[in-house]
């Protein structure tokens, strides 16, 4: 009977504990659009003010939504949304930067 013991998981997507996390839920869809964003605009030379800003945007509200995660789903799904945010930060600073010759 160790079925009876263990909860079942499935229904949920990303509290596996049964509870609600607003708080690391709206920092989780912060980061994945900011880094979905820094990701795909980070392919386009000209958009590198938008790539390299929500690229920093995004790796910082990663990093705290890291920091109060509380379940291994939102875990990897801010690992996931925070590399493309990286990624696009990187980018966006080789085409340009973050003030993209506005200041120096």
């Amino acid at each position: 009977m160790a079925q009876a013991l263990r909860p079942n998981t499935v229904g949920s997507l990303f509290a596996t504990d049964h509870r609600s996390h607003p708080l690391q839920d709206t920092l989780l869809a912060v980061t994945a659009v900011l880094g979905v964003t820094a990701f795909v605009s980070a392919m386009f030379h000209d958009l590198h003010l938008l790539s390299s800003w929500a690229g920093l945007i995004g790796i910082i509200t990663g990093a705290v939504g890291q920091f109060v995660s509380e379940t291994t789903r939102e875990r990897f799904a801010l690992v996931v949304s925070l590399g493309a945010a990286a990624v696009g930060f990187f980018l966006g600073m080789a085409h340009g930067g973050l003030f993209g010759g506005v200041i120096g």
